[in-house]
């Protein structure tokens, strides 16, 4: 990797961390000069503006995010072991989040909500590839007869993502991990007693 590819990719990592824990209009340029150690001329070498920075930077953290998806759903097939590959997504997200802060998605999407509609878009466009991802499995999950008749995908996906994001935000609210496994917890067992035929 080239010096310059070296200095980007860390301004993304640095960054991608003083957004999610600031929000982008918290995050001022000052924050991410003293995260990078790069001065504003060397930051805007390789962003043009603070908002294309603040969405690379929360790809980057989908890119995170992505890795533990890929290695938690890696060879399971059965549709009630990939719902359960998703909740084991976020096994240990308090103690070891792929970028410190809590969810970018759920932070990007609170903090864009009225004030930044690019990163809204770029929130809604993550959650809808895990709603979908959600979604697809449950449906095809019915259809191969691995989950229960009548499961309704969408109501699985939003009942799922809501405990998930809820469990999450309890955590990093009351700095204590209980709260997002007590979530993981009520899913796993709703999914192998409820959902699993």
């Amino acid at each position: 990797m080239r010096k310059g590819d070296q200095t980007r990719e860390r301004i993304l990592l640095r960054a991608a961390r003083v957004f999610n824990e600031k929000g982008y209009t918290g995050a001022s340029l000052a924050d991410i000069m003293k995260a990078t150690g790069l001065e504003k001329g060397g930051i805007y070498n390789h962003f043009e503006s603070k908002e294309k920075l603040a969405l690379e930077a929360f790809d980057y953290s989908l890119q995170m995010i992505g890795k533990r998806f890929e290695r938690n759903l890696s060879g399971k097939t059965h549709a009630a072991d990939r719902l359960l590959g998703v909740v084991a997504v976020f096994d240990g997200y308090v103690e070891d989040p792929p970028v410190p802060g809590g969810c970018p998605v759920m932070n990007t999407a609170i903090d864009s909500d009225d004030g930044n509609p690019a990163l809204r878009k770029r929130a809604r466009q993550a959650m809808d590839w895990w709603r979908g991802l959600i979604v697809r499995t449950v449906a095809k999950g019915v259809e191969r007869g691995e989950l229960r008749r009548g499961a309704d995908p969408e109501e699985v996906a939003s009942l799922m993502i809501s405990t998930v994001e809820g469990g999450i935000m309890m955590s990093k609210l009351y700095g204590d991990p209980v709260h997002v496994r007590r979530a993981l917890g009520h899913l796993r067992r709703h999914i192998e007693k409820d959902l699993r035929a």
